[in-house]
């Protein structure tokens, strides 16, 4: 009788569909195994990406793998490169961006899960 395993590898993470040229490749959360607890990232954005302001009701973690990001943080802008990480709370307005010259490579880690529900993007 075999018994069920007291963990799980991702080796086919569901890769998010998008319209801006970003990868997003989610190994845990809810486009992967439903009704999540936390979500975890993969993502690439490319050089110019933007996204609209967003005021998620999730905390978002970031660690950024190589090139760099910038966060518009109710109006703080902050620039992770390579190696850096950060933690935004829940029920801040933010807006991420690549205005740089290379591709950024990074982690994203959102408690709860990731949901369309819950990002609150602006228009």
């Amino acid at each position: 009788m075999l018994s069920k395993k007291p963990y799980i590898i991702q080796k086919s993470p569901f890769i998010v569909p998008t319209t801006d040229g970003k990868l997003i490749e989610e190994h845990f959360g809810n486009a992967t195994n439903g009704d999540a607890q936390l979500s975890i990232a993969h993502m690439i954005a490319p050089a110019g990406w933007s996204e609209p302001f967003q005021t998620p009701e999730f905390d978002e973690y970031t660690y950024i793998i190589k090139g760099k990001k910038q966060f518009n943080i109710e109006g703080d802008i902050v620039i992770l490169e390579a190696g850096q990480s950060i933690k935004i709370e829940k029920n801040t307005r933010v807006q991420y961006s690549n205005p740089f010259i290379e591709s950024c490579e990074y982690i994203a880690i959102c408690l709860p899960a990731f949901s369309m529900n819950l990002v609150n993007r602006e228009d």
